[in-house]
């Protein structure tokens, strides 16, 4: 999922280092309590696809009590814990270096089932071709979203603190006390992209569950989630392994697809690994099912003269 391009200016060049903070602390009420980044879409826990997503990021820290996840992070908390996204935001930022750190800072919810690295790398773009202190995810709604945004670290850091002045503390603050000191530039969704899509409640949930297993994502999110869950880092080509475990079928017969495949795959890893080395295995796989397919055999009964 990403964003459209109307009106976006967005033009995919370098966008520089970044830290992430991902918050993940909050009481999912609407939930009953329950642990909402563990939350299973797609085979894979929300917290987990959310970090994913920010996969570049330099840093990434993470404001929950400490678990289990598919990434290493720095783990922060707020205090008090469950002091709210303002607090939470403040000990994130403390923890991926204050003031020190890069100057772009991506800050998001741990329950965004279809945020993905194409959106952040928009919501960077963006960040870096203007001059605005934060750049948020517009609703469909036309609801700007500031937990799905790119934040210019030296103005975020200073509205906190300006903030904590002011108020003594930051526990129970709404987040608009911060964007309302900020100057904000925003990036519309695609109305069949929502990248600010969070799962508060159970119809969410089976909403984001149903949308994961439409024909056009299916694929790629089972994909996504094999890999996380084998411990795998590779980019491969889908559209190669499928054609040709479509010709092992076709030509050879069709418990050879997927055992092909998975030879294809042992065949790389003995090769060093790596994209190129998939590729090479692929071609020279299917380059034996052309010809084993090339290889007709004779009529029953036919003479050699």
């Amino acid at each position: 999922m990403s964003f459209g391009s109307g009106g976006s200016g967005v033009s995919g060049r370098g966008v520089g280092v970044f830290d992430a903070v991902v918050l993940a602390g909050g009481g999912a009420r609407r939930l009953g309590g329950v642990d909402k980044p563990g939350l299973r879409v797609g085979g894979r826990a929300l917290i987990d696809r959310v970090l994913a997503a920010c996969g570049q990021a330099r840093t990434t820290v993470v404001v929950a009590a400490p678990r289990e996840v598919a990434r290493e992070v720095v783990w922060a908390r707020e205090e008090p814990a469950g002091g709210g996204p303002l607090a939470a935001l403040a000990a994130g930022i403390a923890a991926a270096g204050g003031a020190e750190g890069a100057p772009a800072v991506v800050v998001v919810s741990a329950d965004l089932p279809f945020l993905d690295e194409a959106a952040v790398r928009a919501l960077l773009a963006r960040f870096a071709e203007g001059g605005a202190d934060a750049v948020l995810a517009r609703d469909a709604e036309g609801r700007d979203q500031p937990l799905v945004g790119a934040y210019r670290r030296a103005p975020l850091v200073r509205a906190l603190a300006e903030i904590r002045a002011e108020e003594g503390e930051l526990t129970g603050l709404p987040l608009r006390r911060l964007t309302s000191r900020l100057t904000l530039d925003h990036l519309a969704e695609e109305g069949g992209a929502p990248v600010s899509f969070d799962c508060d409640t159970w119809g969410d949930l089976a909403a984001a569950r149903a949308r994961i297993r439409e024909h056009g994502h299916v694929l790629n999110e089972w994909i996504l989630a094999a890999k996380e869950e084998l411990g795998i880092d590779l980019d491969v080509d889908i559209r190669v392994l499928l054609d040709l475990a479509r010709d092992a079928a076709h030509g050879v017969e069709r418990p050879a697809a997927p055992l092909t495949t998975f030879l294809v795959g042992y065949a790389a890893g003995r090769a060093g690994g790596g994209p190129e080395a998939v590729a090479e295995a692929a071609r020279k796989a299917a380059a034996l099912a052309e010809r084993w397919a090339a290889e007709v055999p004779p009529e029953p009964g036919a003479g050699t003269g």
